[in-house]
């Protein structure tokens, strides 16, 4: 049996009030509002660096095609060209010149294609580009909100957890006034609970939270002496009784 004395179990609430505080913070800096909105633009700027990727590699690959579209048509262009000399040069056989002319329609007509397939390209190049500029400003965006946000977070995390370690030096203070056998009873009964140790008790009805004990534990909570620390077998609670005794 441990006894302590009556001032010293009722101060395990105040440790108990202490440690419930810490616990409430702990659950506010994990459950800040900013966190679900870091983790949605986080998720957000993953997404946009995906299409960023995507639409800079479509734009590079459409660069490609129209320097090779663009190849095409000088090579078209510069054959032309050579004909074209040569029948301004009025040199050569009359059939020669005739043939250079049939080729000088096809190449004109060949001409006309690779330039219009070499268009639809720039068309796309322009819309490949123009993509990749509209994604960059995005991350921009994206990135100066991601700051703003984290700048936030860390302001909420310094003021939380200044108050936790004022909070933690009033616990560890107040633990260190008391019997270390009590404080230990108390931790036991935390961690069978799961952070509740220490209920406050008027005759048969407990304080701040709901708990229903059996006739057999009621018949020794009025047994026990005052000096006495009651732990419910029931509940795994230290019972501190606050009628005056």
């Amino acid at each position: 049996m441990t006894t302590a004395p009556v001032k010293d179990q009722r101060r395990l609430l105040d440790l108990q009030a202490l440690d419930t505080r810490l616990a409430r913070l702990a659950h506010q800096r994990r459950s800040l509002p900013v966190l679900a909105a870091l983790e949605e633009l986080r998720g957000r700027a993953e997404d946009l660096h995906r299409a960023q990727v995507e639409a800079r590699t479509v734009a590079s690959d459409t660069r490609r095609e129209l320097t090779k579209a663009e190849a095409d048509v000088e090579q078209v262009r510069a054959r032309a060209a050579r004909h074209q000399a040569t029948l301004d040069s009025g040199t050569g056989l009359s059939r020669e010149l005739v043939a250079l002319q049939d080729e000088l329609a096809k190449l004109a007509q060949r001409q006309e294609v690779l330039e219009e397939v070499e268009l639809e390209i720039m068309e796309r190049m322009d819309a490949a580009e123009s993509r990749v500029t509209d994604l960059e400003a995005q991350e921009q965006a994206i990135s100066a909100d991601v700051a703003h946000h984290e700048a936030q977070r860390d302001a909420a995390f310094a003021t939380l957890d200044d108050e936790a370690r004022k909070v933690a030096e009033d616990r560890a203070r107040l633990a260190g006034e008391l019997d270390p056998e009590l404080v230990d009873l108390y931790e036991a009964a935390r961690r069978r609970t799961g952070g509740l140790g220490a209920v406050g008790i008027h005759g048969h009805r407990t304080d701040g939270v709901q708990v229903d004990f059996s006739l057999t534990e009621l018949a020794a909570i009025d047994a026990a002496g005052p000096e006495e620390v009651i732990v419910s077998e029931d509940h795994g609670y230290v019972l501190v009784r606050l009628d005056e005794q």
